[in-house]
């Protein structure tokens, strides 16, 4: 990384390099500046550098002269609940998400409970550059306090979208990888609330991940060996924040995160109370918009990242929603990804139809989804769209996030990663050498103009 990436809803850098204490209390000061009146929670992942940027962030903050809620280590949608119920301005969560080791981040949320939408982000980011601050008098000087349960408020909710006693009664055995990330602290009382035998794996939450954090196939294959080997009816694997889920079956088959957002939709679509339309990104698989339309539910596409997810929600009096990355969204919960409600629901699902995630995964319609990326700058994307829009005239073009190229039977989407210095290629088909093809064509493209 040559430098920090800052976006609409937060920051991600390496420590010590382009992430230093300095640069944390820069940017949650401007927040400050920007929010109204009220406490502010702070709460983080497992991460080895979290306690550090935690006391970083408490002290700038009352330095602001603002009251403080300490939720130590919770999951980014807990930390989503929790402003809600405790009435709090907003919220400053400290993960980098996927990222490896050597990164952190700082997300942000409004009073709402939401991740910041676009335009909020983007005056607390001016506001940073600008090293907008509203720095108080000794005597003003905000207050630190220690929550003494903040998964308390989300564990409920999520039980709530849920049989509960009948789902004790099926006594899942199930795995719980959380891989040393926030998960496992929610995890393991939500699935024991369920009734569920559980086998974990990296519970302590202390950063010291034993698989490359992102929940893939290729690093997952030592889980799946493990889900196959415990007897397991599955196998749930979180990110380090525990916003995503990946799914792995009985037989230790990997079923992937974009499954998880279309059992979930299947479960709401079989559900008078949650049937209704449906919000995914423009990089989600078009299975959840076919189960969407199975069910006589309209679909809508916004821009990639869960802020745009939660705007179009809103605005389209969504009943469900989410991204194809593992992240589904029940507003019964909150606006936020949570691998807990995939969790839940996904239980909920197999309970209900007496069907193992193996059988539920092959009901599903069947695409070939392949998710590639470039090394290579956004700068000249521009010039890149042009070309593959030339390149296939016979698509309808979406250039609102990036260059979404779509036909009847496949899609192909281009853009620039709102968090790593790369270029996203995704693509989805009927096959997945199809797929691939499109994203080698914008591959040779973007190689041609290196």
């Amino acid at each position: 990384m040559s430098k920090l990436i800052i976006s609409v809803s937060g920051l991600r850098g390496i420590i010590g390099e382009t992430l230093t204490p300095v640069v944390a209390a820069r940017f949650v000061a401007a927040f400050a500046a920007q929010l109204p009146a009220g406490k502010i929670i702070v709460g983080r992942d497992g991460r080895s550098s979290g306690p550090m940027l935690r006391d970083t962030i408490v002290a700038a903050l009352r330095a602001c002269g603002r009251d403080v809620i300490d939720a130590d280590v919770a999951a980014t949608p807990t930390i989503g609940v929790l402003v809600k119920t405790s009435g709090a301005a907003g919220a400053v969560q400290i993960s980098a998400s996927h990222n490896p080791p050597p990164y952190n981040g700082i997300k942000l949320f409004g009073g709402d409970g939401r991740v910041l939408d676009a335009v909020t982000g983007a005056k607390i980011c001016d506001a940073y550059h600008e090293d907008v601050a509203a720095w108080c008098d000794f005597d003003k000087i905000g207050s630190a306090a220690v929550h003494d349960d903040p998964h308390a408020a989300h564990l409920e909710a999520v039980l709530a979208t849920v049989d509960v006693d009948a789902i004790r009664a099926a006594k899942h055995k199930v795995l719980l990888d959380s891989n040393h990330g926030a998960g496992s602290l929610l995890g393991r009382r939500l699935l024991a609330s369920l009734g569920c035998e559980v086998v974990t794996f990296g519970e302590t939450p202390d950063g010291q991940f034993e698989h490359v954090p992102e929940p893939t196939e290729e690093n997952l294959a030592g889980i799946s060996d493990l889900v196959r080997q415990s007897g397991c009816a599955v196998g749930f694997c979180q990110d380090p924040d525990a916003d995503r889920l990946a799914l792995i079956d009985a037989d230790g088959k990997y079923v992937g995160e974009e499954y998880t957002l279309a059992l979930c939709v299947r479960r709401a679509m079989s559900c008078e109370a949650t049937r209704g339309p449906i919000v995914i990104n423009g990089a989600t698989s078009s299975m959840s918009e076919r189960i969407a339309a199975e069910a006589g539910a309209a679909s809508f596409r916004s821009a990639v990242g869960e802020a745009n997810v939660a705007d179009m929600m809103i605005a389209n009096k969504a009943t469900y929603g989410g991204e194809g990355n593992g992240g589904p969204i029940d507003p019964r919960v909150g606006y936020v990804r949570d691998s807990f409600v995939g969790m839940a629901q996904i239980l909920d699902l197999m309970t209900s139809t007496k069907k193992t995630l193996a059988e539920l995964a092959d009901e599903i319609p069947k695409f070939a989804i392949v998710k590639d990326k470039a090394s290579v700058s956004a700068d000249g994307l521009p010039e890149l769209f042009g070309k593959l829009k030339q390149q296939y005239p016979e698509a309808s073009c979406d250039d609102g996030d990036g260059l979404r190229l779509a036909w009847p039977d496949r899609w192909l989407l281009v853009r620039g990663s709102n968090t790593e210095p790369i270029v996203r290629l995704i693509a989805e088909a009927e096959t997945a050498t199809l797929a691939q093809e499109l994203c080698d064509s914008a591959r040779a493209l973007l190689d041609a103009d290196a």
